[in-house]
């Protein structure tokens, strides 16, 4: 970019569409593919940028522990490696956390943080770290059949339930996440130990840009984390999707895009300069 030396980006990702930038941020557990439906629909409005989260689908493990600081830094520097400064954001569970921690940090145009992780109270982390456990172990050992399942509804189903609400609505190349995620990521339980069991968000005061805070009504995974952020984001929107579950990408997808739509509107508008340029800038230093 202008004769400028730039890192390439480190995480694996799918890049389409034009217009303002948007990121998406996966869940522990899934790949880039879980947002495969929604990146269509989200590409006629927006510049969209999906990654696969250290350890997970294409992308390495990190270097150090996976802590939301941690993975947070990997972020900017892919952020910085695609030459984006600020994007919009959607992000699912973890990636919801990590929508927030961007946010924080200053990164973020605007947030949509769908079951955000991060907020969970003892006994809430307790249980959701024996389902997430149950689903790497569960993943593990059907990680041969995973492939054959992904071709029915029955096998997709089966794949996503506890997750989805509705899971038949899965499509193969959703379901496929699992395989990527649950059952081959690397590095898996120190990330739900570091970045989940662990985490307690610090510093929401100081985000500035919209957020929309989303769960699903039937999400059985993040119980009331969620609405336990909107008192401490300042501005934040709480938002219940009837028939969802904890990652709704498929329960809920023309709700999802509204969301984000809506969130973007919000944001402060990217200079012209930038927006003719899909929103690039140069790396920082």
């Amino acid at each position: 970019m202008d004769n400028e030396l730039m890192h390439a980006p480190r995480l694996a990702h799918r890049r389409v569409g034009s217009g303002e930038p948007l990121l998406l941020l996966h869940g522990i557990g899934a790949t880039l593919d879980d947002f495969s439906e929604l990146i269509p629909r989200l590409s006629e409005h927006f510049e969209v940028l999906a990654i696969d989260l250290p350890g997970h689908g294409s992308s390495p493990m990190l270097e150090t522990r996976p802590t939301i600081e941690a993975l947070g830094d990997a972020l900017v520097a892919d952020l910085d490696a695609h030459g984006w400064d600020r994007v919009h954001v959607l992000g699912n569970s973890l990636g919801g956390r990590l929508a927030i921690e961007l946010a924080k940090r200053g990164r973020a145009l605007s947030v949509v943080a769908l079951s955000p992780s991060g907020l969970g109270l003892p006994p809430e982390r307790v249980f959701q770290g024996v389902l997430m456990a149950g689903a790497r172990i569960a993943n593990k050992v059907r990680s041969p059949l995973i492939e054959r399942m992904s071709h029915s509804t029955a096998g997709r189903t089966a794949l996503t339930a506890g997750l989805r609400a509705m899971p038949w609505r899965t499509t193969r190349t959703e379901s496929l996440s699992v395989k990527g995620g649950f059952a081959e990521s690397t590095g898996y339980w120190s990330m739900l130990w570091d970045s989940i069991l662990m985490d307690v968000p610090t510093g929401l005061d100081k985000i500035t840009c919209p957020v929309v805070l989303g769960q699903g009504v039937l999400d059985v995974v993040a119980s009331a984390q969620t609405v336990r952020y909107t008192p401490l984001i300042p501005g934040s929107q709480f938002v219940p999707l009837p028939w969802a579950g904890h990652a709704p990408q498929s329960d809920t997808p023309d709700t999802i895009v509204d969301l984000v739509r809506r969130a973007a509107t919000r944001a402060e508008p990217v200079p012209s300069a930038f927006r003719d340029q899909g929103s690039r800038v140069s790396p920082r230093a």
